[in-house]
């Protein structure tokens, strides 16, 4: 297995190739690199490494930068001080995401991820394996289960129980299939990022809806669309906002 560093803290560099030698000595790193702009140079003119591991927050931007300069197609375990581009990871051929200071328990489990995805696929099928990354990725990056409250009870409900989410001022309800109400500590905004673009989508700035929940959408005043759900009745409309319907024709169709 062929590994490149991009890290710009020389410690931190120093660290991982040691977890990495530690965790297999056979390991060849092809190098350290500091910067957006050196590992791109990097990329553009050298054979690309098995797998990438990449810090975020680099001396001259962040990393994802890289990835639009590249045409990179390798899988990438990211490494940061940062809790808040898990999603961003996922995006850009992540199979692991791990936070500073970085142990070498967690460097081995995210290197025996890759090799366990790897052996399952041909050198050919590497675009499967990439989104086999993805997926396993995916699972653990969406939220699956929801605390949410009734007065000073609390429940557990999971994401194939929630029909919508409804803000309203700045109370944000969960619906389940069943119209029962819950109030949740998230905003819409937080929930959009938290939650399987698979599943949901963001309708306007107040309702984000649960794909399996639409029974029929219909054309609405404004030229907008009017969402009616399955089983629910809902006392105000859910309307897919004009800049919304692009997207949201895509999604449905994805």
């Amino acid at each position: 297995m062929k590994i490149l560093i991009i890290e710009d803290e020389s410690l931190a560099a120093e660290k991982l190739q040691l977890l990495v030698k530690q965790y297999d000595p056979s390991i060849e790193i092809l190098g350290c690199l500091e910067s957006v702009e050196e590992t791109v140079e990097w990329l553009n003119k050298k054979t690309h490494p098995d797998l990438l591991l990449m810090d975020i927050h680099l001396s001259d931007g962040h990393s994802f930068d890289i990835l639009k300069k590249t045409k990179l197609q390798k899988p990438i375990i990211f490494t940061t001080a940062y809790d808040n581009y898990a999603i961003d990871a996922f995006q850009h051929l992540s199979i692991d995401y791990l936070l500073k200071p970085i142990s070498e328990v967690a460097i081995a489990k995210a290197l025996n991820k890759y090799k366990s995805l790897s052996s399952s696929f041909m050198p050919q099928d590497y675009s499967h394996l990439l989104e086999s990354f993805k997926d396993g990725f995916a699972a653990s990056s969406y939220k699956s289960r929801f605390l949410a409250k009734v007065g000073q009870r609390m429940f557990f409900i999971q994401e194939n129980e929630v029909a919508y989410f409804a803000a309203d001022n700045k109370i944000v309800f969960l619906i389940d299939r069943e119209g029962n109400r819950f109030v949740i500590n998230y905003t819409i905004e937080k929930l959009e990022l938290m939650l399987n673009p698979k599943h949901f989508f963001r309708l306007n700035r107040k309702f984000i809806v649960h794909a399996d929940m639409i029974e029929q959408v219909k054309p609405y005043h404004n030229n907008r669309l009017k969402v009616l759900l399955k089983g629910i009745n809902t006392t105000e409309d859910i309307i897919i906002s004009r800049e919304k319907i692009s997207d949201f024709k895509s999604w449905a169709e994805s």
